[in-house]
């Protein structure tokens, strides 16, 4: 065995040798080596000339093709991390010139495909990056080499099949690119590429035309045609879509245009009339330039509309493809497909794999479509420019209307779609049988999935013309369907295919079809059917009534409903047979999940219905399938609510055993926390029972570290919050350790951060003794430090609510010496610092003026919220609160009567911005429990506290006969409570509002009471007039007086 030893990587400097011993040992067969020589590679990628030493090495032909294959994929990936000019150890402009070079000419002699492939997209990469700019001539250059490499006596077969190649991938390169730049170069040498490879394209199809058609010597020399060719047709294809702004207005383009038209119809009879006597390599060359011929149609009719109208020969174009997939559809579908369990599953069809007739199909149901869009739906085709553009659109639009969509042809092309391409063929029934999961799946594929399924393309084309149609088409469609539709009627294929069509356009027949007679005459009769075919029928029955069951099923006949789902669910029924049970579940969550939805309705339904969706789920195997099931019983856990309780103990048992297979499939495990969440908020606090198995599942996920948490964090988020909200009081200990990872949550900042926010508040109102302990609410207020500085101007109000209801907790939880602890941690971890620190901020800069004022850091949203929490506080102890004022200020030097005069000022001065009546009436409240104090720094703002109590008495007097009254005192909490269940958080909601201060005090009664200390404070009524109310204005105290309270 041969060894390469590599010396450790910042010991081997780069050389020749030490690149292609690296190289050499990165393809061996031996894992140490790949792994010494794959380091030192990497070791190497930021030196310089690294990359035009890898370039030398593609260059030698001498080397091992394996070698020289390494050596470009190499210079590839070097392209893509380097290239770029603002790049970290780019590549420089030295080392950039040497390769462009080398590059075309190693490119053009390439006498491997392989290798001249990868050297391709190399040159495609660079030119992106350096066209025009950097590298003006590399396509001109390259066009000269390919017409030099076509004729003349520097012919060179190869030369020209490579260079054609570069083309092709530097083309690929720039019509992709988003930048305006990219798309302008390229259309600026578009017109000389389009001449050159025009000539070329026509002439080498002419030559290997000859020889299909007249036989000959040179063999070898047809197919490099045909190969040359195809290459030339997939660049030209690409430039007259992205090279040129208006394709209609230049004459080659005109030209081309007609050539391919041409060529279409001749290469169609070649593949379909001489593919016998030819090679099967030479039919898939001529089949793929007829695919290039279709893309350029379907291209330049999505892309430019107009332009594809307008074009010579397109209407006739369009009805050519619409005659080829109408004589495709009477193969596609057969009636005469077998519809029993006998099918022959040894049967040769080749049907497997796309032949190009179903390819060509394809493009043409999808020109349909662009066709339809033009007509009906301009404003998304069409960009409106200049005036000469809109006359072509116009022109564009009013001739494909008139020539194409005639009367005619448009009933044709809806009767061919629902006779042919609707009905099921003998492979779709084998693959029925074979793999039903993945056949019921890969049929229920919504999306894009049209762009490359006949049958899906071919719903949504008939979609298109119902809706655009519905005056011409309605009436047939109706006319085949009552006729079909007699329960006598056994030909299940073509009755399948009609009721495909009745339920895709449900929207749209609504009033012209009875549907609930048709429900209740016809298809309960069929549903019931056991002959050889009926599952057929049975699963179209399925998807028809979730198609209309929010259309035209009337309430009355939801029982009718439920029955047959019932019916189509039970496995016990020989012929529903797992595709027929399993669209049934897919198709019942539309059924539950649908507006007029009647929980007690459905009750005499659901044991049997969901005894068979959790049977189900424990009989397929695909995780997509399970997925489905798992969603439908989500679904109607969600709508039956409080009565899934007695299905609960069954649904619950089949999840652990689901998340133990789920293994990494994430999105198991997400539909399994999520019916969970669901059927947690359903039982509500009789969900306790299923603790024990959802809180490992919670932490499991949330678990800092974990690898499953980026999966399933913010589906564990919601089951964390729907335990909490129904768990009643008694169980608070059960959840409460969860509570330590939330503060991870609250430092990553994300979109999940309002979930935590609100997990936290539950935690509050249901565990306060264990947020209240020291290291829980320490630990909680330095994190809410961290977020009031990052975070926008909602969360600052979630976070200071949660302040609120912290310190309101204290009441009945200690009350003096819980909240004294509180204060004390909020000036400890520096909240109340931060707090007071913004509003003296904010004051400050509402004292600037002119050029010189500053911009306040806190919006009147959140000042609001920031004195609400200052405002619990005094409520809640006065002298607490000014302690505690005055010591998150200790570290400015200010006395409590310097933070008391500026705080008051800016108080004041806010309190018009505050907008909600509870909210002011709080402050109101907090500012007159000062007066308690009876100093001068409150008795001086004696004018603004009046003026406050004057606007929040009269606002809450409002409406009101008693002069007294306060329309936010709630009297009686109990008669709020309502008779249906409730989770037990909306109680602990209640009596958070009704034991608020803002709800039990009458604000009158506690004006007149602070009021009267601070005169009894200040020495008697004289004094208290003589000293501070002879300095309030007199309109002021009027006002005040008319209230009745002094």
């Amino acid at each position: 065995m041969n060894e390469v030893f590599e010396l450790p990587a910042e010991a081997n400097p780069l050389t020749s040798q030490n690149l292609y011993n690296a190289l050499q040992a990165a393809t061996s067969p031996y894992q140490q080596q790949v792994q010494t020589g794959t380091q030192q590679l990497q070791a190497w990628e930021k030196e310089k000339g690294f990359y035009s030493s890898l370039q030398s090495v593609f260059l030698n032909q001498t080397l091992p093709l394996d070698v020289r294959y390494l050596s470009i994929i190499q210079l590839k990936n070097g392209i893509d991390k380097y290239w770029r000019k603002t790049a970290q150890n780019a590549v420089t402009k030295d080392e950039k010139a040497l390769i462009r070079s080398r590059i075309l000419e190693a490119g053009i002699a390439e006498a491997n495909w392989r290798l001249a492939l990868q050297n391709a997209l190399v040159v495609a990469k660079i030119v992106r990056f350096e066209f025009p700019n950097d590298w003006p001539d590399v396509i001109t250059s390259l066009v000269a080499l390919i017409r030099s490499s076509a004729q003349g006596p520097a012919a060179n077969p190869l030369y020209l099949q490579r260079g054609l190649l570069l083309l092709l991938h530097i083309v690929k390169e720039l019509s992709t690119a988003r930048l305006q730049r990219s798309r302008v170069s390229l259309q600026s040498v578009t017109p000389e590429i389009v001449f050159v490879l025009g000539g070329i394209y026509v002439d080498k199809v002419r030559r290997w035309r000859d020889f299909l058609e007249n036989g000959g010597e040179d063999e070898g020399g047809a197919l490099e045609a045909v190969d040359q060719s195809l290459l030339a047709i997939k660049v030209l294809r690409r430039l007259l879509i992205s090279g040129y702004e208006f394709p209609q207005r230049e004459s080659d383009v005109q030209q081309f245009w007609g050539i391919i038209k041409d060529q279409l119809s001749d290469l169609l009879n070649v593949v379909s009339q001489q593919s016998q006597s030819l090679s099967s390599s030479v039919v898939k060359l001529v089949e793929k330039h007829l695919l290039q011929f279709s893309k350029l149609h379907v291209d330049m009719a999505k892309y430019h509309p107009a332009a594809f109208v307008l074009l010579p020969g397109s209407i006739e174009l369009a009805r050519a493809y619409w005659g080829f997939v109408a004589t495709y559809g009477e193969s596609y579908g057969s009636k005469a497909a077998k519809i029993n369990s006998g099918v022959d599953k040894e049967d040769g069809d080749d049907e497997d794999s796309a032949s190009v007739a179903e390819k060509l199909s394809l493009k043409g149901l999808i020109l349909l479509r662009s066709c339809v869009k033009m007509v009906f739906n301009p404003t998304q085709t069409f960009k409106f420019r200049k005036a000469e553009e809109k006359e072509e659109q116009k022109q564009a639009t009013e001739r494909i209307k008139a020539e194409f969509f005639e009367e005619g042809q448009i009933r044709q092309i809806m009767e061919t779609i629902v006779s042919r391409f609707f009905v099921f063929r003998e492979i779709d029934l084998r693959e029925w049988e074979a793999e039903p999961e993945e056949w019921e799946r890969k049929e229920d594929a919504e999306g894009e999935g049209w762009e490359f399924s006949i049958r899906l393309c071919a719903e949504k084309l008939f979609l298109d013309l119902m809706i655009n149609f519905k005056s011409l088409l309605v009436e047939p469609l109706l006319t085949v369907f009552f006729s079909v539709s007699k329960p006598e009627n056994e030909d299940i294929l073509l009755k399948d295919s009609v009721y495909t069509a009745i339920g895709l356009s449900a929207a749209v027949l609504h009033h012209e079809l009875d549907f609930n007679t048709f429900l209740t005459s016809t298809l309960v009769q069929e549903v019931q059917k056991e002959i050889p075919g009926c599952n057929i029928l049975r699963r179209r029955i399925a998807i028809l009534l979730g198609q209309w069951v929010s259309v035209n099923i009337s309430i009355e006949n939801r029982p009718l409903l439920y029955q047959i789902f019932q019916h189509l669910l039970s496995p016990a029924n020989r012929f529903n047979d797992k595709v027929v049970r399993i669209t049934a579940a897919r198709q019942f969550k539309s059924v539950v999940d649908e507006w007029d939805f009647e929980a007690d309705a459905f009750g005499p339904y659901a044991p049997p219905i969901l005894e068979s969706l959790m049977a189900l789920i424990e009989e397929v195997e695909s995780t997509e399938t399970k997925l489905v099931l798992l969603n439908s019983v989500s679904i109607v856990v969600e709508r039956l609510e409080h009565r899934i309780t007695p299905f609960a103990e069954k649904i619950v048992s089949l999840l652990p055993p689901l998340w133990e297979q789920s293994g990494e499939e994430h999105l198991l495990k997400q539909a399994i926390l999520t019916i969970l969440t669901r059927l947690i908020t359903s039982m509500k606090q009789e969900s306790r029972r299923y603790h024990s198995m959802v809180l490992p599942l919670i932490k499991y996920a949330i678990e800092p570290g974990s690898e499953s948490q980026v999966y399933l964090l913010e589906d564990a988020l919601d089951l964390w919050a729907a335990v909490l909200t129904q768990t009643p009081d008694s169980a608070a200990p059960d959840i409460l350790p969860l509570a330590q990872y939330l503060f991870p949550i609250f430092d990553q900042g994300t979109e999940n951060l309002r979930k935590a926010l609100d997990i936290t508040e539950s935690y509050l109102l249901l565990a306060p003794s264990g947020m209240l302990e020291t290291e829980m609410r320490n630990t909680l207020f330095r994190s809410f430090i961290g977020l009031l500085e990052n975070v926008k101007a909602e969360f600052r109000g979630m976070i200071t609510r949660l302040i609120e209801i912290l310190i309101r907790s204290t009441e009945k939880l200690g009350g003096e010496e819980a909240l004294r602890a509180v204060a004390a941690s909020l000036v400890e971890t520096g909240l109340l610092a931060k707090l007071m620190d913004d509003l003296k901020t904010t004051w400050d800069a509402h004292q600037t003026i002119g050029p010189n004022k500053r911009h306040p850091p806190l919006d009147v949203v959140v000042e609001t919220d920031y004195l609400n929490v200052l405002a619990r506080l005094m409520l809640g102890d006065l002298n607490i609160a000014l302690l505690s004022l005055q010591a998150s200020r200790s570290n400015t030097g200010e006395d409590i009567q310097i933070t008391m005069i500026w705080l008051l000022s800016e108080w004041f001065s806010h309190f018009e911005n505050i907008g909600h009546p509870a909210n002011r009436k709080l402050h109101a409240l907090a500012l007159t429990t000062l007066l308690e104090t009876g100093e001068g720094w409150v008795l001086s703002k004696l004018q603004d506290i009046m003026t406050v109590w004057t606007d929040v008495v009269t606002e809450l007097q409002e409406g009101s006969e008693d002069r007294g009254g306060d329309n936010l005192v709630y009297w009686n909490s109990a008669d709020s409570k309502t008779s249906h269940p409730e989770a037990p958080e909306d109680d602990r909601h209640r009596q958070l509002l009704y034991q608020d201060a803002v709800h039990r005090i009458n604000v009158n009664e506690f004006v007149r009471h602070h009021l009267q200390t601070a005169i009894q404070r200040c020495g008697g009524q004289e004094v208290f007039e003589r000293e501070w109310l002879a300095a309030v204005d007199k309109d002021i105290i009027s006002s005040f007086g008319k209230l009745g309270i002094m």
